[in-house]
């Protein structure tokens, strides 16, 4: 299992759902290549992401953050919910 050490975490552990300085949306993306918000990346919504009997499911087990700069939302693979970008949709 790779480790998630270099993930963006906020003093209490949880993982950032902000960049900062800037406050850029970040989204974390599974090992399956599935795109997670920041509250089912950190157990919310009903996820199993945090649990640690899940982290060898490809589905749930994070292996990189990045932050959302530009264009239509994303959609978070578990909730469905969106991710806005930093400065929208562009031109």
């Amino acid at each position: 299992m790779k480790s998630t050490d270099n993930l963006p975490r906020n003093d209490d552990g949880t993982l950032q759902s902000f960049a900062w300085p800037g406050g850029y949306p970040i989204f974390y993306l599974a090992a399956d290549n599935g795109i997670l918000c920041p509250d089912c990346a950190n157990g919310k919504n009903g996820s199993e992401c945090q649990n640690p009997e899940c982290q060898d499911e490809d589905q749930w087990r994070i292996v990189a953050a990045e932050i959302h700069w530009e264009g239509e939302p994303l959609v978070c693979e578990h909730c469905n919910g969106e991710i806005e970008s930093a400065y929208g949709i562009g031109d």
